[in-house]
């Protein structure tokens, strides 16, 4: 694994609070040696004795009122802690202010968060993590058992350091425990260098303290350096890869930088709010635990939805203020051009609040550059802007009472992806690794603190790259033209839309994209008014229509009947006795066509799960996806049309027309992917138990599943499909002052990319698995597709011109040679998670295919790359049989 995919996915894996942290382990500077570890996690101890006066140790210091006290002298900051605060729970959390800027080590992002409780033991303070993962209410002695069962954890511990004040028994601690690693962000920054940075404590201050009755937040600056980068020598001729150094490259000097975190104690509300249970066949982040105090349901988990307190300024008025709205706060470094945007994108979710009788639930205010206050304090919902070296993606947080699913605090990220002009926005973006997008949404998953990471501005650029260039090719669009800022302003709201989605409580919803028609997407005035999706929820793809046919609104443009749903059940108004009826009304709807819904582990790609719905999927459009697939290979090969008939003009980008021509590939590998989905797929649907209730299961019938096998092997196995002009290719240079690539461009390594997407899906396990089973899940009498044909079908497309006879092109041998990589692969190493069938099925398919090719060489002629080609094949796949015959029981 990459060292950039391993850090993004440690640092997400820190943002999503899906790993576990010890605190308060702080290092001393360079210049001293390091504490021993029981003294490095805490302040100082007192001399022996009795405590030092509460008036003699903050003689000198001020006092800032709030939360919790606080008393500062020079560079000595005390909290202090009233008995009444001992005990009591209360959200602590710590998000990223300022960072490294590269390898996911981003400022603006919200962190990790707990349910806490300080106590005091005899001379000590600690800050404690209580368990809320498995509870029994109301019952007693099952209670005490799951405090004894399951423990809570030591966030920080430090000496107190004073008696308590005489009149009002408080004492202090010293604050500088924050100093230390509580949030185990150190693991993420040695995950994304391969360098064990050390915290120096020495050159690490509290900075500010910004104080209300219910919130105290400290700025701390950390100090984090290693004395030297290490220099290794080049590893041993076929010695196995290591891990290896790689320091950042954004810095003066890689050995030392600043990382600033914000630590916020939020009180919890006096009154909790009462919570709502969730429905699976919604999509709502939820925060579950595990209740003892039921035999049933089994198992007993409670699943909380997350969402605002939001109620009626007028409960009896059908529509009303709320008593309290929702405010998100638009960053002050949020570029003024793009302001307008991002408010947009944000105030259209009033419409699905106005339905359910809410007059203005959500307002945006605007930081002044005068604030004072930080935007990543728990008092403040943001939409925050930030820059990275390699910052491509927005997030949705939230910070919630994992009591009852409150969203306590929301800071959405938005990477600078669209300042700096239209044109740079698309240039500047790189697409995400399938491994980097698995690693952030694996993370998401088991993350409930900070749930909603994803990829969608990264992937949405991505893709705009691909219009933007065609567009640009047809002269419909000009780079720096007001229509292409129109575009990026469109884009930005999209984007906006679907993280204030997931700020709102709202997961994603990867089938969204199939409930609008093609007809639909088409009409330019429905799209404007009613979007290209069922919700904004959804990876939508664009809406480009191929040259001379209908055009609709190319980006999504407001909410779709989902969101209005998901919306509705979070927050619409229930008297405590009629709550269960109306939820179950709403989430009854749940078969209506334009409701419908999948998740992230429905699309694939989370925890390992292969998806096999092809009707949930990221980026992909309209109610018949395959019809969208052949769409984009048009689209592909229009580009390419073009830019090879184009001259290029004196003054423009001499990068521009090697961009285009990768980009067009970029969505192919997407496409392979989704298409092939389509054999051996079901089609899923979340209806509960009942007499109206639709199969859960249903196979995708087998003429579909042979138009996307024809569609695969017929048109993305075709080496016509990908031929260039030589006289194209030659003018294609690489970036002579960066270097982010050098050389031509390899069109065989861009093919091979989208077709070893296809044989990947094609020829794994978990097809052959469904396919073979399939009959299993048939009406009687209804035509199912065997895995024989299936493999037949990839052997003839790969392997036609054995029988035709002929030279075969670069293009086909390399992918002859990935199938029979992958078939050799099966013959002398498959068996686990492979059914017995698909690798006898396999075995006889490659004795035919040895025999093809042994009579391919008897004939005469052929160039010598062609005979060497049919040579090493053969051999290969001799020794691979001979090699499975002689591993037969």
């Amino acid at each position: 694994m990459s060292a950039n995919v391993s850090s993004v996915r440690w640092a997400v894996m820190w943002l999503a609070a899906s790993v576990a942290g010890c605190a308060g382990i702080g290092v001393t500077s360079p210049q001293a040696p390091a504490p021993p570890p029981a003294a490095a996690a805490s302040s100082p101890r007192p001399p022996a004795g009795a405590l030092p006066a509460f008036e003699e140790v903050v003689r000198g210091a001020t006092r800032e009122d709030g939360h919790l006290p606080v008393w500062r002298r020079e560079d000595k900051v005390w909290f202090e802690l009233a008995p009444a605060q001992l005990g009591q729970p209360l959200m602590f959390s710590i998000n990223v202010a300022g960072a490294v800027g590269q390898r996911g080590l981003y400022a603006s992002q919200m962190g990790r968060s707990w349910l806490v409780q300080w106590r005091r033991q005899g001379d000590r303070m600690q800050l404690v993590a209580l368990n809320t993962a498995v509870r029994a209410p109301g019952d007693p002695a099952l209670s005490r058992a799951v405090g004894e069962g399951y423990s809570e954890s030591l966030l920080a511990a430090m000496p107190l350091a004073s008696a308590p004040h005489p009149q009002r028994q408080s004492v202090l601690v010293d604050a500088s425990f924050l100093l230390g690693d509580i949030g185990a962000y150190g693991s993420a920054i040695e995950s994304a260098f391969r360098l064990s940075y050390t915290l120096d404590r020495a050159n690490s201050q509290i900075e500010r303290v910004h104080q209300s009755a219910q919130l105290t937040a400290v700025r701390v600056r950390q100090h984090h350096m290693v004395a030297r980068i290490p220099v290794l020598p080049a590893p041993a001729a076929g010695a196995a890869a290591a891990a290896v150094p790689t320091p950042p490259t954004v810095l003066p000097d890689a050995r030392s930088f600043f990382i600033d975190l914000v630590y916020n104690f939020l009180a919890l509300p006096a009154e909790p709010m009462r919570p709502r249970l969730a429905d699976p066949r919604l999509g709502h982040f939820t925060h579950a635990h595990t209740d003892l105090s039921r035999d049933l349901p089994v198992p007993p988990r409670v699943h909380y939805i997350a969402r605002w307190r939001l109620d009626k300024a007028d409960p009896q008025a059908e529509r009303s203020a709320p008593r309290q709205p929702i405010v998100f706060w638009l960053d002050r470094n949020i570029p003024e051009r793009y302001r307008e945007a991002v408010r947009a994108g944000v105030l259209e979710w009033n419409r699905a609040f106005e339905r359910i009788g809410f007059i203005g639930a959500i307002e945006v205010r605007q930081q002044s550059d005068e604030a004072d206050w930080e935007a990543l304090d728990a008092r403040h919902a943001s939409i925050r802007w930030y820059v990275g070296a390699d910052a491509a993606t927005a997030r949705g947080p939230h910070h919630a009472d994992p009591r009852t699913g409150e969203i306590l605090d929301a800071d959405i990220a938005i990477a600078d992806l669209f300042a700096r002009g239209a044109r740079r926005f698309i240039v500047e973006t790189p697409r995400a690794s399938s491994d980097d997008r698995l690693a952030e949404l694996t993370a998401a998953w088991r993350g409930e603190a900070a749930q909603g990471a994803c990829h969608y501005a990264r992937e949405v650029a991505a893709e705009a790259q691909f219009v933007w260039d065609l567009l640009a090719a047809r002269g419909q669009l000009a780079p720096d033209g007001p229509q292409a800022e129109a575009f990026v302003q469109a884009v930005l709201k999209d984007v906006v839309m679907h993280e204030v989605g997931h700020a709102l409580g709202l997961k994603h919803n990867f089938k969204a994209s199939t409930t609008v028609s093609w007809a639909r997407l088409g009409d330019a005035a429905y799209t404007a008014e009613r979007g290209i999706s069922g919700s904004v929820m959804d990876y939508n793809a664009y809406n480009l229509a191929p040259a001379g046919q209908p055009q609709g609104a190319i980006v999504n443009t407001t909410l779709g009947p989902y969101d209005y749903w998901a919306i509705e059940y979070a927050y619409r108004p229930f008297a405590p006795e009629d709550e269960a009826q109306g939820l179950a009304r709403i989430a009854a709807r749940s078969g209506e066509p334009e409701l419908a819904y999948a998740d992230d582990f429905d699309a694939g790609g989370v925890g390992g799960f292969e998806g096999f719905d092809p009707l949930a999927n990221r980026f992909d459009l309209g109610n018949d996806p395959l019809r969208y697939y052949e769409r984009r290979l048009v689209l592909s090969q229009e580009l390419w049309q073009r830019l090879q008939t184009r001259q290029p003009q004196p003054g423009e980008d001499p990068l521009r027309a090697r961009r285009a021509m990768i980009s067009g590939f970029g969505p192919l590998r997407v496409v392979a992917e989704l298409a092939a989905k389509y054999v051996g797929g079901m089609v899923q649907v979340r209806d509960l138990p009942g007499p109206q209730a639709r199969a859960t299961y249903t196979p995708v019938a087998a003429h579909e599943q042979r138009r996307a096998l024809t569609f695969l092997t017929r048109h993305l196995f075709s080496a016509d499909n990908f031929r260039f002009r030589p006289e194209f290719l030659r003018r294609l240079p690489t970036d002579y002052l960066d270097r982010h690539v050098a050389g031509p461009v390899s069109v065989p390594e861009l093919v091979r990319g989208v077709q070893s997407a296809v044989l990947d899906r094609l020829l794994g396990a978990g097809t052959a698995t469904r396919v073979l089973e399939a009959p299993l899940y048939a009406k009687p009498g209804e035509p199912v597709l065997g895995l024989d044909e299936v493999y037949r079908t990839v052997q003839q497309a790969v392997w036609s011109e054995l029988r035709t006879g002929g030279e075969i092109s670069l293009l086909r041998r390399q992918l002859q040679r990935e199938h029979l990589r992958r078939v050799s692969g099966l013959l002398t190493r498959g068996g686990t998670g492979w059914p017995a069938d698909a690798l006898s099925l396999q075995r006889r398919l490659a004795r035919q295919l040895l025999g093809e090719l042994d009579r391919a060489l008897r004939r005469p002629g052929g160039s010598e790359s062609l005979r060497a080609h049919l040579e090493d094949s053969r051999a290969l796949l001799a020794r691979s049989l001979q090699a499975s015959l002689l591993r037969q029981p």
